[in-house]
């Protein structure tokens, strides 16, 4: 564990990304996960997630975790309700949909676009796509042209197994688009495109706002790139094991890997017990 030099004093809401942290490598939730949650929720500290996965991606959660704030899919693209109802949304511009589009295919990446409520790619075999469609629990919609649906697109993303030229499409399409767009990896292998109000440090000011918790009481917890920005707009910033030395170098603390229970090992030792609470079980 790295330990901060200065941390919140006082936490009230828990914000936290899902994959490669609150859940395991096969996308389930641990009974530890969500002893951890309930626990929070015990102790008067509210609970949210967010991740590049869309909103409806994320519905397998909500019961279990009992959640009662808003989800924002997207990566903050569009913030719901637990019954799925839309409170904001944020939508890339047509010309910069097309940009980040032609980024990502002359780097010859696989793409998908995210458009209203569904999933669109051109090639129902490539790398990924059976994949994603088992974690978000929903198939994609197969069509031979993205130019239809480039005008209300929430989020595009570039896919390859070749993490170097994730990467480098990364820094490309950062200096291609600029402002008009965030573009940042939310796993080595994707590379998400989305409104430039739509990112992980937007999540916390706007979850902040929403539910009048100040951001100074917002812990966040997260394991890439993309969830640095997290980290910086809150009070408390945990990085998973299994993020990369320059990912957990950006955090106040640092837990376990998503494979040794680091989600909520963290809960237990970085929030809980600074509020006076604890979890029974393992060390």
């Amino acid at each position: 564990m790295v330990e901060p030099a200065r941390v919140a004093s006082k936490i009230s809401l828990v914000l936290a990304d899902v994959d490669g942290t609150l859940v395991t490598a096969d996308k389930v939730l641990t009974p530890r996960a969500v002893a951890a949650v309930k626990a929070l929720h015990a102790a008067g500290i509210a609970f949210a997630i967010t991740s590049g996965r869309p909103p409806r991606g994320m519905a397998m959660l909500i019961e279990p975790l009992a959640l009662r704030t808003p989800v924002a899919g997207f990566n903050g693209g569009v913030f719901v309700k637990p019954d799925m109802t839309i409170m904001e949304q944020h939508v890339l511009s047509a010309d910069v949909a097309r940009r980040a589009l032609d980024v990502i295919l002359r780097h010859h990446m696989d793409a998908w676009v995210y458009s209203g409520q569904d999933w669109l790619v051109r090639d129902p075999n490539a790398p990924h796509v059976a994949r994603e469609q088992w974690t978000v629990k929903f198939a994609p919609t197969v069509i031979a042209d993205f130019n239809e649906v480039l005008d209300n697109a929430v989020k595009i993303v570039g896919v390859s197994d070749d993490h170097d030229l994730v990467a480098r499409c990364e820094k490309d399409a950062q200096d291609a688009l600029g402002t008009g767009a965030s573009a940042a990896r939310s796993q080595p292998y994707y590379l998400d495109v989305t409104h430039p109000d739509a990112n992980k440090g937007t999540v916390v000011t706007t979850l902040s706002r929403l539910l009048s918790v100040p951001v100074s009481e917002i812990a966040t917890i997260g394991d890439m790139p993309n969830d640095v920005l997290m980290f910086r707009n809150s009070g408390l910033g945990i990085a998973m094991g299994n993020a990369s030395p320059d990912v957990q170098a950006q955090a106040n603390m640092v837990t376990d890997s998503y494979a040794d229970e680091g989600f909520a090992k963290a809960i237990e030792r970085f929030v809980l017990h600074r509020e006076g609470s604890s979890l029974a079980g393992a060390p």
